[in-house]
Formats: C-alpha cells, sequence, structure tokens
C-alpha cells in the first residue's frame, strides 16, 4: 500500500508513471495497462491487450485480465 500511496502522490503531482508489474493490486489501480503476452519467454513479446483495467474485464483473452477480473469478483 506505500508504494502505491507513493506512485499516486507522484502522479498527482503531474509526473508520468511507469511500472512493470504483475501484482494485481497494483495493475487494478492503473490508469493504463498494456499486456505483453500471451505466454512468457519465446511465447511472449505480442501485446495482448491495451486500456484501462475496466475495459480489461471485458476482455476474453489473456491470463492478466483472467486474473484481474478473478481479484475484482466479475
Amino acid at each position: 500500500r506505500i508504494l502505491l500511496d507513493v506512485l499516486n502522490e507522484l502522479a498527482d503531482r503531474g509526473n508520468t508513471i511507469i511500472v512493470i508489474e504483475h501484482n494485481l493490486d497494483v495493475i487494478k489501480c492503473a490508469d493504463h495497462i498494456i499486456d505483453i503476452g500471451p505466454e512468457g519467454g519465446q511465447g511472449g513479446g505480442t501485446v495482448v491487450f491495451e486500456g484501462s483495467p475496466k475495459e480489461m474485464l471485458k476482455f476474453k483473452k489473456g491470463y492478466t485480465a483472467a486474473f484481474l477480473r478473478k481479484e475484482m469478483g466479475k
């Protein structure tokens, strides 16, 4: 929670924040998500989703979308 508070404070001051993260608590608070996959390593490297967390809840593909829906109870 401390990290999110610091990131929000930086953004509130007009800074652009880019975070590479798998933690769903961070992902669901993001303004914009770029999900790269669909797998890791050799099976990854493709942008599979780009948009807001709300838009990602409607996205039917990708591991991050599935885990986010579960986390959000959708």
